[in-house]
């Protein structure tokens, strides 16, 4: 898509401050043999430096986000992979792709 100056779109978000949270949480964190779930330690002490003090609903949303994070990262290493969301075909994803089949079998 890059290669085709097509500019992918996003899912809708309704709560960008979560999103905000959870990136700046970092998303994972690293126990020594790769990336693993943000523990409850980590989700305290970012909690306490920036003095935000996250109801418990959402710091388990950090937590299973976390989760949902690395498991789709782990299924989207396989290059047949869809992704976890598709907005509407533009037209101009259909011509590039109309385009580059007539390339391939014309």
């Amino acid at each position: 898509m890059k290669k085709d100056g097509i500019q992918p779109q996003m899912p809708p978000n309704p709560a960008p401050h979560i999103i905000g949270r959870f990136i700046e949480m970092g998303m994972t964190q690293s126990d020594g043999m790769g990336r693993t779930v943000l523990s409850w330690s980590e989700i305290s002490a970012w909690c306490e430096r920036t003095m935000i003090n996250l109801p418990p609903w959402e710091s388990r949303l950090m937590r299973e986000l976390s989760s949902a994070y690395l498991s789709e990262g782990r299924v989207a290493e396989s290059g047949t992979c869809p992704p976890p969301w598709r907005g509407i075909v533009t037209q101009r994803e259909r011509d590039v792709s109309e385009a580059n089949l007539d390339r391939l079998l014309g």
